[in-house]
């Protein structure tokens, strides 16, 4: 039996998103968006990055930079990595 799917939307940097996820997934997808926001803002308050897709794009590139220095966590860096791509792709709508 598959799991059951569930509609939600994540924020991050201000910007609803809509997805669509098995159950089981919510809570690490929310703690993802809410990590990459975390990140976003430390960019921006900390450099000079004034525009969020930049601190965004900086933050997408130490969690891949992250992903390639802990092979052990290659899962759950593919997921973050998917996920990423799946935000940028929204981004560029």
């Amino acid at each position: 039996m598959s799991e059951k799917e569930i509609s939600i939307k994540v924020n991050i940097c201000d910007r609803f998103y809509p997805l669509r996820i098995s159950t089981s997934e919510e809570e690490s997808v929310r703690k993802a968006a809410k990590k990459i926001t975390e990140r976003a803002k430390y960019y921006i308050d900390n450099f000079s990055v004034q525009d969020k897709q930049d601190a965004l794009a900086m933050a997408a590139l130490e969690f891949a930079s992250e992903s390639k220095e802990a092979p052990s966590k290659h899962t759950d860096a593919d997921n973050i990595n998917t996920k990423l791509k799946e935000l940028e792709q929204l981004l560029d709508i």
